[in-house]
C-alpha cells in the first residue's frame, strides 16, 4: 500500500494549506467521537490479551509493543524496553478521551510495574518509560505521590550526561571512554529534566543539562537543509563528532522520518518549558523540511525514510509530526500555524483512515497498522507499533483541545 508523492510546490502548499485548514480540522473534530471510541473498544480486547501474557516464565513482568502476525501473537517486552512507558500512557490517554474508568484503573495497575525503571541507568530512554507512564498518571490524578519516582528517575538520567561535550549519552555504558552515541531521539527524554528542575526537591541542574543537550545536537545533528541524522558518535578526547552512523535510516545522507518527527516535537517541547525562541525557529525548520520534501507522499504520512520514496510508510514517524506540529502550531505566526494544523490534521485523517486504522483483532487490536521500527535491521518493518498508538492518540486529544 503505497501513495504517490505530492508534486506541489512549497508556495502552492501553503496556499493550498491556509485554505484549507478550517475544513479538515473541522472535519477531524467531527470524528474524533467516532475514532476514540473504536480506539477505546481496540485497547479493551488489547488489554485482556496482554493481561494473559502479562509475565514470562521467571515472573517478570512483559507489556505490549507490537504483534507477530506470522505467529498471530502480541509482542511483548520487559519493562526495561525503552518502550515499556508508551502502553500505559495510552492507557492513560483513552481515560482522558472517554472518562472510562476501566482505562484510569488498567492504566495505574499498569503504570506501577514500572516503579523500578526511575533507577534504571541501561540507556537515556528512561524518559519515554517514566513520563509517558507516571508524568500522564500525575497530570490527570492531579496527584503529588508519583513525584519522586520522577526526579529520581531525573537523577538516574543525569548519570549520563557528559559535562565536557555538554550531551547525554544515548547508548552505551557510561564508562565507555572510546565511543558516545547521541540520537535524536534523545531529545524526548528532555522533558523529564525539564519537568524535575521545577518539581519541589527537584535539582536547577537538570534543565541546564537538557538545555545543553538540546543547543550541541541542534549545532550538529542536522544538515543546512534541516534533515536529521541518526546516529552520531562524539570522540571524549577532541570533543568534536568522529562519526556518523546511518543507524535506523537508509543512510547516512538521508533523513529518518522518525527521527526528523521527534526533533520537531522536541525543539517545540525544549520551547514551551525554556522560551527560548531559538528552539522555536529551529522547530520550524525542521517542520517545514518534512512538511515541504518532495517525498512526503499526499496524505502526510512518510516513508520510514524521507530518502526512500516508494518503500514502506512509518505510522509512527507520520503520529509524532502531527503530534509535535500541532504544538507548534500554536507558537508560530498565524498563517504558519494554520498551515501546521492543517497539515496535521490531513495526517490524522489519513491514520484514521482504513488504510492506516485496524479493523477487529488483525494486528492484535493495536490502533495503526504500517508501523517501522528498524529496517535496515530487519526488525519491525510493516507493522503496529505501541508507541505510534500513543503518539496517536496523543495527537487527537491536542486536536481536540485546540
Amino acid at each position: 500500500m503505497f501513495m504517490k508523492k505530492s508534486l506541489l510546490s512549497a508556495s502552492a502548499f501553503w496556499a493550498f494549506c491556509c485554505v484549507a485548514e478550517g475544513t479538515e480540522l473541522a472535519r477531524l473534530k467531527s470524528r474524533l467521537p467516532e475514532i476514540f471510541a473504536k480506539s477505546a473498544a481496540h485497547y479493551k480486547a488489547l488489554d485482556a490479551a496482554a493481561t494473559a501474557v502479562m509475565y514470562n516464565t521467571n515472573g517478570m513482568v512483559m507489556l505490549p509493543r507490537g504483534y507477530n502476525r506470522t505467529l498471530k501473537r502480541l509482542t511483548i517486552r520487559e519493562i526495561t524496553c525503552w518502550t515499556s512507558g508508551h502502553y500505559p500512557g495510552s492507557l492513560w490517554y483513552l481515560f482522558e478521551a472517554t472518562g472510562d474508568e476501566f482505562f484510569k484503573e488498567r492504566a495505574a495497575m499498569w503504570t506501577e510495574t514500572l516503579k523500578p525503571i526511575s533507577k534504571f541507568e541501561g540507556n537515556h530512554d528512561i524518559g519515554f518509560m517514566m513520563y509517558c507512564s507516571f508524568g500522564n498518571a500525575r497530570r490527570l490524578l492531579k496527584t503529588g505521590k508519583y513525584d519522586h519516582l520522577l526526579v529520581e528517575a531525573a537523577n538516574t538520567l543525569s548519570l549520563r550526561f557528559e559535562p565536557k561535550l555538554g550531551l547525554i549519552r544515548s547508548w552505551g555504558k557510561v564508562d565507555d571512554r572510546d565511543s558516545f552515541l547521541v540520537i535524536p531521539d534523545n531529545l524526548m527524554n528532555l522533558e523529564l529534566l525539564e519537568w524535575a528542575a521545577k518539581a519541589k526537591n527537584g535539582d536547577r541542574r537538570f534543565a541546564e543539562m537538557a538545555r545543553s543537550h538540546a543547543d550541541v545536537t541542534m549545532k550538529n545533528h542536522f544538515r543546512a537543509d534541516g534533515g536529521t541524522y541518526h546516529v552520531l558518535n562524539y570522540s571524549q578526547k577532541d570533543l568534536r563528532v568522529q562519526e556518523v552512523r546511518r543507524g535506523q535510516g537508509a543512510s547516512c545522507f538521508t533523513a529518518w522520518s522518525r527521527g526528523q518527527s521527534w526533533g520537531i516535537y522536541g525543539y517545540t517541547m525544549m520551547y514551551r518549558e525554556s522560551g527560548n525562541k531559538t528552539y522555536l525557529n529551529f522547530a520550524e525548520k525542521l517542520a517545514d523540511y518534512a512538511v515541504n520534501h518532495p517525498n512526503m507522499p499526499e496524505d502526510g504520512i512518510p516513508y520510514w525514510d524521507y530518502g526512500a520514496p516508494g518503500e514502506e510508510r512509518d505510522s509512527s514517524a507520520g503520529s509524532i509530526m502531527a503530534s509535535g506540529l500541532l504544538e507548534l502550531s500554536k507558537y508560530v505566526d498565524s498563517a504558519k500555524g494554520e498551515s501546521y494544523r492543517k497539515f496535521a490534521a490531513r495526517q490524522l485523517l489519513s491514520l484514521a483512515s482504513p488504510a492506516y486504522f485496524s479493523e477487529g483483532g488483525e494486528i492484535g487490536h493495536f490502533l495503526l497498522k504500517h508501523g517501522v521500527g528498524f529496517k535496515p535491521g530487519g526488525h519491525e518493518i510493516d507493522t503496529p507499533l505501541n508507541y505510534g498508538d500513543y503518539y496517536f492518540l496523543e495527537a487527537l486529544l491536542r486536536a481536540r483541545n485546540l
